[in-house]
């Protein structure tokens, strides 16, 4: 606390003097937010206040997929969305990839087009028939964003088990390393002298005259915009409509002769696997408690572990030995629409939150789309 209360002329004149725009989080709505703006205004001084050491909501906890969703999560989503706003979502998250990957480019994200598969439980053979019904339904509604069906059957060919035969195959689908894909964006964001703070942990904010007062942990910060891309933490910053998600995943050690290729969905979306070279990782789960999950708080469960583990070893690696690595957590902003909420909250505060799992597709789109809608 002293090295807190001991700051020099320099700290104060670098770092607590008012800046143009402050921005809550440096995930990947938060890092493209700071460089957008960079771009707009060259000379503008545009601060990042990140919580922990690096990224900590879900920018870097995730799987890493490239994905445009299942689709049998497109049919849930026609409970509470038109026709019109599931075309919108879908090539959100299209534009959003390409904008991504056009920043910081394949071999940086390490970005492979393996194709995205829906796998169904024997279980789910209800929902295998209804996705199979409306499959057609499905292609002809987004035929416009690659010129193509995005959705055809194909045969189980990986050695799953427990599950139906016939799969659902997006060839446009895709798997990235999100730790390099954050490397990068940060990376990005010091050549554009964009400077973050790190383990900086905002408690509160209060609306002034013409400024912003942030009160952290590290002291008071001012700036004249204030833009909150806090994702699954937004609730703490009084953001309605986005709650909290806890996503849990575990990642196996080195496979030999992995055949597993690709990303794949079960159950609507809610589990998801994919490799990561040799290794598989697997995550989800969260349907199984959703209440329980609705929190801010890193950690695993016993029923979400468990039934992870009991899926990998009895469905998805039946007769492959492994060994499970690492466990970890990650927390999504969510809420009864996939829609991102992108608002000005008050005179001088924004918010562009709540991406619904889907933070690697439309985080880049979200972030240029906050910093726009600051500066219209």
């Amino acid at each position: 606390m002293e090295i807190l209360n001991s700051k020099s002329y320099w700290d104060r004149q670098t770092w607590f003097t008012t800046n143009d725009f402050i921005i809550i989080g440096s995930g990947i709505v938060g890092i493209n937010t700071a460089l957008t703006l960079r771009e707009k205004f060259p000379k503008a001084t545009i601060t990042i206040l990140e919580r922990g050491p690096w990224p900590q909501g879900a920018s870097t906890k995730n799987a890493g997929f490239a994905c445009l969703g299942s689709i049998s999560e497109l049919l849930k989503d026609f409970k509470t969305h038109s026709s019109e706003d599931i075309f919108k979502l879908v090539e959100k998250r299209v534009l959003g990839l390409e904008r991504l990957r056009n920043i910081v480019g394949d071999d940086h994200l390490e970005y492979k087009q393996l194709g995205g598969y829906e796998v169904f439980l024997r279980k789910h053979k209800a929902l295998l028939e209804k996705s199979l019904d409306h499959l057609n339904e499905i292609n002809d509604l987004l035929y416009s964003l690659y010129k193509a069906p995005l959705f055809s059957v194909t045969e189980n060919t990986f050695g799953f088990s427990g599950i139906n035969s016939k799969l659902i195959v997006n060839a446009f689908e895709g798997q990235l390393n999100t730790g390099k894909m954050m490397q990068a964006l940060i990376n990005k964001t010091q050549d554009a002298n964009i400077t973050i703070l790190n383990n900086c942990n905002v408690n509160e904010y209060v609306e002034q005259h013409t400024n912003v007062l942030l009160q952290t942990n590290l002291g008071d910060f001012k700036t004249k915009t204030l833009l909150i891309a806090t994702n699954g933490f937004s609730e703490q910053l009084k953001i309605s409509n986005v709650k909290p998600g806890r996503a849990q995943v575990i990642i196996t050690k080195p496979i030999k002769n992995l055949n597993i290729k690709g990303t794949f969905h079960i159950d609507e979306g809610y589990f998801y696997f994919r490799n990561v070279g040799n290794r598989l990782l697997f995550g989800g789960g969260r349907n199984l408690a959703l209440k329980e999950e609705e929190t801010t708080n890193f950690g695993e469960t016993e029923l979400i572990q468990s039934t992870l583990d009991t899926y990998l070893k009895s469905h998805i690696l039946p007769k492959t030995p492994y060994e499970i690595d690492m466990r970890w957590s990650g927390i999504l902003g969510v809420g009864n629409q996939k829609k991102p909420i992108l608002k000005k909250v008050s005179k001088n505060v924004y918010c562009g939150v709540r991406l619904g799992g889907m933070g690697v597709a439309i985080g880049s789109l979200v972030g240029k789309d906050l910093a726009n809608l600051a500066t219209e």
